[in-house]
Order: C-alpha cells, then structure tokens, then sequence
C-alpha cells in the first residue's frame, strides 16, 4: 500500500510538472511553481525527486522506452514483415500522440537534461533505430519492401511519427485512433508496400 501511494504521489508531480514545462517553459517553471499546483511544498517534491533536471529526466525518458517498446513488440510479433511494421508504426503513432506534451517538452528542452539522462536516452533511440532498420531488412529480404536505404528509411519513419505531436489536435477531424492508422499506411507506402484493407 505505500509503494501505491508513493507511486500516486511521483505521478501527481509529473503531471503537474508536464502540464507547467510545456505551458511555461522549463526555464520558467520552478520548483515552487509546481508545489504551489499541487498544494504542497517543495520539500514534498524533493522526497521524490533531487532536482527540477532530475524531473525532466523522469518526463522524457518513459516516452522513449514506450515507443521503443511499441516497435519491439510489434517487430517479434507474428504475421509478414508489412503487417508488423503496419502495427509497429500504428502503435509508435498512439505513444507520440497520446504524450504529446511529453514529446514536446522534449524536443524543446532537451538542451536542458543531464548528460546522463541525455546519453541514456540516446542509447534508447539508436537501439529504436536499429530495431526498425531491421524489421525494414526483413521486408526488403522477403521482397515485400523497396527500400534503397535501409537506415535513411528508419530515420525517416521514425521522424514523420514523431513530429505529428506539432500538428495533431485531439479536438481535430480524426479521432487518434483514425490519425495513427493513417501514418501507419503513408508508412507502408514509404517503403513500397502495400497497406493492409479495412
């Protein structure tokens, strides 16, 4: 029962700090900021974390193990390598766009992490990036893929998942769901396949 009331606390103060970071910046953002939010004093944010960086850390990083995560599964997942990317891609979209804030807050103050942090999260990224370079491998070797270069491929699905979180609107046109399928079948066409039906 305290490591669920430990748990509900660090995530009161992630969400408070997610919602102050990507309104106000992290530069204008201070700890006291998100205390005052939450009703509490900065000490109670110290038991959970050392330092305002050490908070931005905790933001960024899930997101990246999450997507990683989406593309592993879907990637040693049954089914031909256009079927599995088709799901690696449509689970990567919901991630990215279901932690919009987080990316944001990422690709804007990215500058502001620990080398730690920094290095740890680029270790997850070129372990994502490898990843996907092999599942395109696997396609172009079953001849399902058209694919020039592999790696040139990767980074670029990887970066038009990715950048969705500057444009999508939860409010918008298509429900998430509808917008994560979109950009899994614009992916598949990227690499010379052929979408799966409705």
């Amino acid at each position: 029962m305290r490591e669920e009331i430990l748990a509900y606390k660090r995530e009161r103060i992630l969400q408070e700090a997610v919602t102050l970071f990507y309104k106000r910046g992290f530069t204008g953002t201070t700890l006291d900021d998100i205390a005052a939010e939450l009703g509490v004093t900065k000490p109670f944010i110290y038991t959970h974390f050392r330092s305002k960086v050490e908070l931005l850390a905790a933001l960024c990083q899930p997101t990246i193990e999450m997507s990683l995560e989406a593309v592993a599964n879907a990637a040693a997942g049954e089914g031909t390598p256009a079927q599995r990317l088709f799901r690696a891609m449509t689970d990567f979209a919901q991630v990215v766009l279901q932690r919009q804030a987080n990316i944001a807050i990422f690709f804007r103050e990215e500058k502001n992490l620990s080398d730690e942090a920094l290095a740890e999260i680029n270790t997850l990224r070129k372990k994502f990036d490898r990843l996907l370079s092999q599942l395109l491998r696997d396609g172009v070797a079953a001849g399902e893929f058209q694919i020039a270069d592999v790696s040139v491929a990767a980074l670029a699905l990887g970066g038009m998942i990715s950048w969705a979180y500057t444009w999508h609107r939860p409010e918008g046109r298509l429900a998430l769901e509808d917008v994560c399928k979109r950009l899994a079948e614009l992916a598949l066409r990227m690499v010379g396949a052929t979408p799966p039906p409705d």
